[in-house]
């Protein structure tokens, strides 16, 4: 159980985050200001909805996995491949290397909590086992959507490389990974990796496992560029000024992953609503987006399906090139967009 929450604060750790320049008042903090409008007592009565309430929340049955085709997946290529495994994990080949972002893969996004959160899918631990070594994982930030400790145990094999948020390296470390490994974002740093340039970008949004470590590492989207594809990955988050900001710094881009799914007028501030999602893409010059953070688990009360629905109407709308990939399906950025609504097969 106390896996689960990772690496502790040390004077030492905290020392060092104060260096950075988006630390002040004891933690990290969002460049805009970033509230959620809930009081302690409303939430007892928010959790007990968010478990035991009713409704087209979840699918009735298991959301069914494509199997992994290593053989093409690895094939040599100068574009763009991906898998998306629901929420918000992403399997991409870029540059004839392989890159795992946001390895949660496990059954549950809430181990420490006292009920549940069931995912859609089952067995996708096992998807692990297929997986061919991983060059390179990135990491978004460290909920327990995002980085998963069941996960991880099946995956340090594979794994040479890690790029994290500012912060994150101290569970990979308290979970067995050698600090040699690990490479630590600030907002806006920028580091080049067989011949992919990977820059972390700022979000809207917060971070910790614990009661006392909330903000206490960083959190932020990815760039990754290579010689042929530019890919913007916006990371978790509230809709803001930052999605221009990172448009005009490092885009266009050919292709973007954007957060759409587990929203709430509650905490608007921290994730986006889909018609936002289109917007944040447009604002950083996406031509062609897939929405992501949905699929996968339920952590808000709107149907399951609402996030892809709404993404795409507004899309439509705005004139947004967008492609929704089935569960496991393998992309690629050349091809034809998937815009057939396969949710529509479950209820």
């Amino acid at each position: 159980m106390f896996k689960q929450f990772g690496g502790k604060l040390t004077p030492e750790l905290i020392k060092r985050y104060e260096q950075s320049p988006n630390w002040y008042d004891g933690c990290f903090q969002n460049l805009e200001e970033t509230m959620m409008d809930i009081s302690a007592s409303e939430m007892p009565g928010m959790l007990y909805k968010m478990f035991f309430g009713k409704g087209n929340v979840t699918p009735e049955k298991n959301l069914p996995v494509e199997a992994f085709d290593k053989a093409t997946f690895l094939a040599p290529d100068d574009s763009l491949k991906y898998i998306w495994y629901g929420h918000g994990v992403y399997l991409v080949r870029l540059a004839d290397k392989t890159i795992l972002i946001d390895p949660m893969l496990g059954q549950d996004s809430a181990p420490i909590a006292p009920t549940k959160t069931r995912r859609f899918s089952k067995n996708t631990l096992d998807l692990i086992q297929d997986f061919p070594d991983i060059d390179l994982l990135l990491l978004t930030h460290d909920h327990y959507d995002h980085l998963d400790y069941a996960s991880m145990k099946k995956l340090f094999p594979k794994i040479k490389n890690y790029f994290v948020a500012l912060g994150s390296g101290r569970h990979l470390e308290s979970w067995g990974v050698s600090a040699s490994k690990i490479t630590e974002f600030d907002w806006w740093d920028t580091h080049t990796f067989e011949g992919i340039e990977l820059t972390f970008t700022p979000s809207r949004h917060f971070s910790g496992r614990g009661l006392r470590d909330r903000a206490k590492s960083l959190w932020g989207g990815w760039v990754l560029k290579s010689e042929a594809v530019s890919l913007y990955h916006t990371g978790d988050g509230g809709y803001g000024a930052h999605f221009k900001e990172v448009g005009a710094k490092l885009g266009p881009f050919d292709f973007g992953f954007v957060e759409c799914g587990q929203y709430n007028e509650r905490w608007h501030s921290i994730h986006m609503f889909p018609e936002e999602a289109v917007t944040a893409a447009l604002d950083a010059g996406i031509k062609r987006a897939t929405p992501y953070h949905w699929g996968g688990f339920k952590l808000a009360f709107h149907p399951w399906k609402e996030p892809a629905e709404r993404f795409i109407k507004a899309a439509s709308a705005q004139k947004l090139s967008y492609t929704l990939p089935r569960l496991g399906q393998l992309m690629h950025l050349d091809q034809a967009a998937q815009t057939e609504n396969w949710w529509e097969a479950f209820k």
